[in-house]
């Protein structure tokens, strides 16, 4: 295969990913909150438990109810464009629970500080990943982008 092929393919791969990139990675991540949201209502255990624990607001599980369709409706407005600017300020509000599980529980975060982990530390981890990958989809929706029906 000659050089000029090989060109012509890596941009035709990314002119695929750029028109569809952003689309893609908001859909996904609007699925995964919405998936994680519903394993809440569900009844299946999960490290929101944790936050409902953390955050003493009210009975623990109402409050594991209420993160869980959180959850789903931050996933909802990932899902449709013009309400990712909705999403962003539903997980800013739910933010703060992160850092405060770490500080009120890390012995429920880390099996040793900070470099290992538990299961909940790792979920968490994760959780904090998903917000900043939220960000990036946030910062795709400049004035000069809002009017690209590809994004």
């Amino acid at each position: 295969m000659d050089l000029d092929k090989i060109k012509k393919a890596d941009r035709t791969v990314l002119a695929v990913f750029e028109r569809y990139g952003h689309r893609l990675h908001r859909v996904s991540l609007g699925l995964l909150y919405i998936w994680f949201g519903l394993l809440k209502p569900l009844g299946h255990k999960t490290t929101t438990s944790l936050l409902a624990h953390t955050v003493y607001w009210g009975n623990p599980e109402s409050t594991v109810l209420i993160l869980g369709w959180w959850e789903v409706a931050i996933g909802i407005c990932l899902m449709f464009r013009p309400l990712v600017r909705l999403a962003l300020l539903l997980l800013v509000i739910r933010l703060p629970g992160i850092p405060l599980a770490f500080i009120l529980k890390p012995e429920v975060c880390f099996f040793q500080f900070p470099l290992a982990p538990t299961p909940e530390g790792q979920y968490l981890i994760k959780d904090f990943a998903v917000f900043l990958a939220t960000l990036a989809i946030a910062g795709s929706l400049t004035e000069k982008n809002t009017s690209d029906k590809y994004h």
